[in-house]
């Protein structure tokens, strides 16, 4: 079981850091265009694009959906990881 929880833990790590540089490359100009920065967003928007579409930017500038999306994204791995333990 303990080889379960770690893969799991491993790939929410994972795609945490993956949404986290891809919310940052945000703020360099034309880094989303690099190779790195198109496979970044095919592998991360598909995620994000639902929370953007329901929680607006605050003061019309700053996005909070990627904090909602990696906060649920937590509670899911956790969820996940405790029917897990029920099941095994």
């Amino acid at each position: 079981m303990l080889q379960i929880d770690s893969i799991i833990d491993m790939l929410f790590n994972i795609y945490f850091y993956m949404i986290i540089f891809y919310v940052l490359m945000s703020w360099l100009p034309n880094i989303r265009e690099s190779f790195i920065g198109e496979l970044l967003g095919k592998l991360v928007e598909p995620y994000l694009t639902p929370f953007r579409r329901f929680i607006p930017p605050l003061m019309g500038t700053i996005d909070i959906s990627p904090i909602i999306a990696i906060s649920i994204l937590q509670f899911v791995a956790g969820g996940l990881k405790s029917i897990l333990h029920l099941i095994f």
